[in-house]
């Protein structure tokens, strides 16, 4: 097997550990990601800590022992789950249901591959998913409690988490249905932002793509139902045409927009890992999209700065990564959303994209090297 991406994703998952993870208010038995490095007081004492950051460093500590189980690894997943309930005042949901949404996804995963269970967790969080269901007032589900912003950030993950677990794949369906007729640019074939008050929000991030292939291929392999192929097949060309220069997707800053590529690519690496089908457009997706995290993770690679031996990513993988200081402007909660650091290098969520792009380099690369064998 191919050394390069199983030892980029160690070297991915030893940065983030070696700066960013540390116990909450020093307390025995748990572990969260400070969110910013160098970190400033407020960050190790976890002043801010970015429930959906923490959401996503559960989701690549699960990546990680999926790649290569160890125990120690899975003490490191239990920790972090314990410490994310403590520091959201004892609770698993908040007013967000994107936020919800993403930690469902990774506690489902880590009960999945990690065999760390938290049932009650996941129903919880099931509850308030299924119960935000509101056609009648125009969605899908809306991004945050008493908002009429319905917007793909909520249905894409909430509908893959659905997809996965309690078999509810017919609101699954319901939602992916609801994406593909109200937020699809019927010129570009890409996902808007969402639906607000009844007027189209037309902006287009990637992780919009990202999480409407998630779930139009999650629902491909799981219903065979042949209207989810072809979305998926329309969207990975579209991704690549308009969001992925030269094979590279496009960088969104810091905070909150630092999460964005490493989501698209872990949605790619799942559209050549699970899309069924040998047509020549399921081919040719799985084709597409394999080259698009490969050439990704290259291109962060190389744009790499190293600091005592551990690589640093930058946002934007087709340029090179500056190095942070704790001076300056830091990332800040405002609005519903986090803004980026001065320097969007020292944000955690800029630095989860990149081990999640190295995590998905690993599984395409082990998915092609898996299809070579079947097929001798």
């Amino acid at each position: 097997m191919d050394r390069v991406w199983v030892n980029r994703a160690v070297s991915a998952e030893a940065a983030v550990a070696d700066r960013h993870l540390k116990k909450l208010w020093g307390l025995p038995g748990t572990q969260l990601g400070v969110v910013g490095w160098p970190a400033t007081r407020r960050d190790k004492w976890f002043g801010g800590w970015h429930y959906w950051w923490q959401a996503h460093l559960l989701d690549c500590l699960v990546d990680a022992q999926q790649r290569d189980p160890q125990p120690e690894r899975r003490v490191k997943i239990e920790r972090q789950i314990r410490a994310h309930r403590l520091r959201n005042n004892g609770s698993w949901v908040n007013n967000y249901y994107d936020d919800m949404a993403w930690l469902a996804l990774s506690l489902e995963r880590a009960a999945r591959i990690a065999g760390v269970d938290r049932e009650r967790a996941l129903r919880k969080l099931n509850d308030q998913l299924v119960n935000a269901w509101v056609p009648e007032d125009g969605g899908g589900i809306p991004w945050r409690k008493q908002d009429q912003f319905f917007n793909a950030p909520a249905n894409g993950p909430a509908g893959i988490f659905l997809a996965r677990y309690g078999d509810r794949l017919r609101r699954a369906q319901q939602m992916a249905d609801w994406i593909d007729e109200t937020l699809i640019d019927p010129e570009t074939h890409l996902v808007f932002d969402g639906i607000k008050a009844g007027s189209l929000v037309r902006a287009q991030y990637t992780y919009c793509q990202g999480v409407v292939l998630g779930l139009e291929t999650e629902l491909a392999a799981r219903t065979r139902d042949d209207r989810h192929a072809p979305r998926v097949h329309r969207l990975v060309a579209a991704l690549d045409e308009h969001m992925a220069s030269g094979g590279v997707i496009r960088g969104a800053g810091g905070g909150d927009g630092g999460l964005f590529s490493g989501i698209t690519a872990r949605y790619l690496a799942l559209v050549v890992t699970t899309l069924p089908g040998d047509s020549p457009d399921d081919v040719k997706a799985r084709d597409t999209a394999r080259h698009i995290v490969l050439t990704s993770a290259q291109s962060a690679w190389d744009n790499r700065q190293t600091v005592q031996g551990l690589p640093l990513f930058g946002p934007f993988w087709d340029r090179p990564a500056d190095l942070p200081t704790a001076a300056g402007e830091q990332a800040q909660f405002v609005a519903g959303a986090v803004n980026e650091s001065e320097i969007p290098e020292r944000d955690l969520s800029v630095q989860l994209s990149g081990w999640m792009l190295m995590e998905a380099a690993h599984a395409v690369t082990v998915a092609g090297e898996n299809e070579g064998t079947s097929n001798e």
